[in-house]
């Protein structure tokens, strides 16, 4: 019978033929065969990546990623639930030899612009870093660990292009002092940069995408460079006046002291809450299938933690007619004559900050980071700018936004009959109960505030000096000496 019509056999020609092939393979029984005749089956190991011998330059990535997948953005050093935006990102840029893993995030200077929470969406998060670099003007870069240690690279002329052979750099920092700018250092690149958008969307889940990348200086910070952060918050309309939150929200521009409308966290040691709020604006959502979807959209030169989402909450207060619009005015007066009142309407000074629950995360996106353009210049290949060479087609990239939105409607679509089924046996929970609450639907969660709600009435919690002086006293010099014995901790970021 022929072996090249095995879909004709039987089931028991089938089984004699495999026993056949069993016998006349040494591999198959090993115990009964020389072990010298039997071949080794072994990989080979692959060959190590010496970084560097490669060129490297610092460069600033810009990247959107949706909140609810991950465990914030900042990377932790213990185990999370979800793995975080940043540890997802290093992973890859490992992966593509784009950096060296064993130096770590210290290793190739890595900074943030600014720290989300889980939940919390991006549209524009910029990070910066060194990195390999294909073009031979970046042979002979100089480079800074976080040690400060000093030393010039020696690298080899012949430099790979494909992406498979990426390189990192251990961070640099330029050695001149006197050079205070972060200006774009100039290019003579001959040949086209390493791709960095689509070497590292290929590894990338679909829930993370690199938007564009862009030169930058030595000097450069992600997060000191920034001139302004751009936050959105979406909500519905419904059961809220939208202009009190309007006359509200129009109290946050200029710098004020924003303690009462942040967390306060005493491992911080923050002293200084003054922050300058540039727009404070809340507009129709004009896109959304839904008619009654705003956002408030939010400019600021810098953030406190968790400051966009207490300020969120204030104002839906507001919304649904449990605090007049001049709350906001009282919990920036921190002190007497911190602010100035409006007329017929009461100060009062709130010196420390009232409990109350701050709005919920997964409306919440960091929208934009915003760069002068003599320091950031955004590409989406590895061309120059006005290059002939034409542009990496992004089509690929937005049809795949455009597939997550399509499915999104759907789920829209989806949830809204549900909700229709279920309105035809139960009444809306928006009405006064007989404890005296209202129910304030705050972007897909139930906050329960008393129906005469004021800030004045509310427990206080510590003021920030008294609560940091505890905080030194008892975990600060805990952690202190954990320090002096080999341990640490990890407080960085004081953004939303």
């Amino acid at each position: 019978m022929s072996s090249s019509s095995y879909e004709n056999w039987s089931r028991e020609d089938l089984i004699a033929r495999l026993k056949e092939l069993e016998g006349s393979n040494p591999l198959a029984h090993p115990a009964e065969n020389d072990p010298q005749t039997i071949p080794e089956i072994s990989s080979p190991a692959p060959e190590s990546f010496h970084f560097a011998s490669y060129p490297r330059r610092k460069i600033a990535l810009r990247f959107c990623y949706s909140g609810w997948e991950y465990n914030g953005l900042a990377y932790q050093l213990k185990p999370t639930p979800l793995p975080t935006v940043e540890g997802v990102i290093f992973e890859a840029l490992s992966r593509a030899r784009l950096i060296d893993p064993d130096a770590g995030y210290d290793g190739c200077i890595w900074e943030k612009c600014g720290r989300t929470d889980r939940g919390v969406s991006a549209g524009g998060q910029v990070i910066s870093l060194w990195v390999r670099s294909a073009l031979e003007e970046n042979m002979d870069r100089r480079v800074s660990t976080s040690s400060a240690a000093e030393s010039v690279v020696k690298v080899k002329p012949e430099v790979e292009e494909e992406s498979s052979m990426l390189d990192d750099g251990f961070g640099s920092l330029s050695l001149n002092d006197d050079d205070e700018e972060h200006t774009l250092p100039p290019s003579k690149a001959s040949r086209p940069e390493l791709d960095y958008v689509a070497i590292l969307n290929r590894l990338l889940p679909p829930t993370i995408r690199m938007l564009a990348w862009s030169p930058v200086s030595d000097t450069f910070s992600a997060r000191f460079a920034c001139k302004y952060r751009h936050y959105k918050y979406f909500f519905s309309s419904e059961r809220l006046d939208i202009t009190k939150m309007r006359d509200a929200a129009s109290r946050l521009l200029g710098l004020h002291d924003f303690r009462n409308l942040c967390k306060l966290d005493p491992a911080k040691q923050i002293t200084n809450f003054e922050r300058r709020i540039l727009r404070a604006d809340i507009d129709p959502l004009d896109y959304s299938t839904a008619p009654s979807m705003y956002v408030l959209n939010l400019i600021g030169t810098a953030f406190l933690y968790h400051q966009v989402r207490h300020i969120m909450a204030v104002l839906l207060m507001v919304g649904r007619g449990l605090e007049h619009p001049s709350i906001v005015t009282s919990l920036l007066n921190v002190r007497e004559g911190a602010e100035q009142s409006r007329e017929g309407e009461s100060l009062q000074v709130v010196g420390s900050k009232p409990e109350y629950q701050m709005a919920d995360a997964l409306p919440l996106m960091l929208w934009d980071c915003a760069y002068s353009d003599e320091n950031v210049k955004w590409r989406t290949d590895g061309h120059e700018p006005g290059s002939d060479s034409p542009a990496e087609d992004g089509r690929g990239l937005y049809h795949l936004l455009h597939c997550i939105r399509s499915r999104s409607e759907i789920s829209l679509a989806l949830n809204q009959h549900f909700l229709d089924a279920a309105s035809m046996f139960f009444p809306e929970p928006w009405a006064t109960t007989k404890q005296g609450t209202v129910g304030i639907k705050a972007a897909g969660s139930v906050m329960e505030a008393t129906a005469v709600c004021s800030f004045a009435e509310e427990k206080k919690l510590d003021p920030v000096e008294v609560a940091n002086e505890r905080w030194r006293n008892g975990k600060g010099f805990r952690r202190d000496q954990r320090k002096i014995t080999g341990g640490g901790i990890d407080i960085d970021g004081d953004d939303e």
